[in-house]
């Protein structure tokens, strides 16, 4: 082979394999589990969760038998509840509860779900048919994990729930007075009336009920 022919099958061999990694826009590829990890340890250090999500995509497409893969799914969902996206976050703890569910797993994972919806109402706008779901969860988590190690938390956020509800109802009753819409008034008040909490001397925040309560 003369040096020509060679110097032209090292440079093409270079090329290859810069192939293998990358593309000329910078989107990576066909890399190793470890590597693919790191990548997506680094994307979530910079705060760069788009990045991340892509890098997750490709990790899972390339290596969906990794152990590694199992581990970054759960750190995806905490990362998306640091960053206070928890409908992102509880995207990915389904999809750990679809590729990993055995019973402890999915007791874990259960949790963290009902952990990040209740998160979630420290930042203002949140619903209340979320917090009834999250009431409903909690209940039926206990019912059927009556001695998982994390009960006595949820029992706790159970309060809070309760007490948030309870305070909710009380706002919108003293709206729906002031309105002159008494029919719905008289809705909110059986509520109150039929509460377990009815009487209990709670102290009204000064900020709204869906952030006081629970910070």
């Amino acid at each position: 082979m003369t040096n020509l022919s060679k110097i032209l099958s090292a440079l093409l061999f270079i090329a290859f394999i810069g192939g293998c990694s990358g593309k000329g826009d910078g989107e990576l590829f066909n890399l190793s589990p470890e590597a693919w990890y790191s990548k997506i340890l680094e994307d979530i250090n910079n705060a760069s969760m788009e990045d991340a999500e892509k890098h997750y995509t490709s990790f899972s497409s390339e290596h969906i038998a990794s152990p590694l893969l199992e581990e970054m799914t759960l750190i995806m969902a905490w990362a998306f509840v640091e960053d206070e996206n928890y409908e992102k976050a509880n995207k990915y703890l389904d999809e750990y509860i679809r590729l990993y569910g055995t019973t402890q797993k999915i007791e874990y994972a259960r949790f963290l779900k009902i952990r990040a919806n209740f998160d979630s109402f420290s930042r203002p706008n949140r619903n209340q048919k979320l917090m009834l779901n999250s009431i409903d969860e909690i209940r039926k988590f206990i019912a059927e994990y009556p001695q998982s190690e994390y009960r006595p938390l949820l029992e706790t956020m159970l309060t809070k729930l309760r007490l948030a509800e309870h305070q909710l109802n009380i706002d919108i009753k003293d709206l729906y007075q002031r309105t002159d819409r008494e029919s719905s008034a008289k809705i909110y008040e059986q509520r109150i009336e039929e509460s377990p909490l009815n009487g209990t001397d709670v102290i009204k925040p000064h900020s709204p009920w869906y952030r006081a309560i629970f910070e």
